[in-house]
């Protein structure tokens, strides 16, 4: 089992640190592609977390299921109103299997780089296809990776500050695609710096991953506003295709 990095004082806080995300405005549109991908079939949501995205979409009717590394941040989820609608199931995204097929499978907020190397990427990929029914779809949320935005001899930007808040990636092993992403957050009972090693990965990556799997690609788009993904987009949301045979 790979190192949980959610454990019970991150889970505490997650929803409250993660408010932006779960504004109605943010999640709109997340929530309309996902619905409509899903159809009339069900959704499984890799690293389902605490229910920001599992829980709205199985409000618009569509069966939901998830899995979660982290008991902490499942419990959090079981703990919330409407929880019965989503079954979770303990396990590594990229190896536990559920006992049935989906129309839809999902995986957001740059969560893909929590895996580490790129064979267990791989094995995502493989996973999300098994799950599949023929036809189905894997979506992906990731960031695009910020290199050329490093000054030369540079390693580290921030992407994120606010009052109480700074944010910032360190490329720490440019050969492997390894990276840490650190967070610090301010208030009166003191600073903390929550981090978590990642594994940046570029579209055309993922593309050759779902070739493997037996997926091709349908649509990318630079947000979930479905507006066009080009050279300068920041991230993208990815669809790739099962083969219908």
């Amino acid at each position: 089992m790979p190192q949980n990095y959610f454990g019970e004082e991150v889970a505490a806080g997650y929803d409250e640190a993660s408010a932006l995300w779960f504004d109605p405005n943010v999640l709109g549109p997340t929530v309309d592609l996902l619905a409509e991908l899903a159809g009339d079939g069900a959704a499984l949501e890799f690293a389902v977390g605490t229910g920001r995205v599992a829980l709205p979409l199985a409000a618009r009717g569509v069966p939901v299921s998830g899995i979660e590394l982290s008991i902490p941040m499942a419990d959090r989820l079981r703990a919330k109103a409407d929880a019965q609608r989503i079954k979770v199931t303990i396990g590594d995204m990229a190896t536990t299997r559920v006992e049935r097929r989906f129309r839809l499978v999902y995986l957001v907020f740059n969560t893909i780089g929590n895996l580490t190397t790129q064979d267990r990427q791989v094995a995502c990929f493989a996973s999300a296809a098994a799950h599949l029914e023929p036809g189905g779809y894997f979506l992906v949320e990731v960031a695009v990776p910020d290199l050329r935005r490093l000054p030369p001899g540079e390693d580290a930007r921030v992407f994120a500050h606010a009052p109480g808040y700074v944010g910032y990636d360190r490329y720490t092993d440019l050969v492997g695609q390894q990276a840490m992403s650190h967070h610090f957050t301010a208030d009166e009972s003191g600073v903390r710096e929550f981090k978590t090693p990642f594994r940046y990965v570029w579209p055309s990556e993922l593309d050759l991953m779902a070739r493997l799997a037996g997926m091709s690609l349908r649509d990318r788009w630079a947000s979930w506003d479905r507006s066009p993904f080009t050279g300068d987009s920041t991230s993208h949301v990815s669809v790739w295709e099962k083969a219908e045979t």
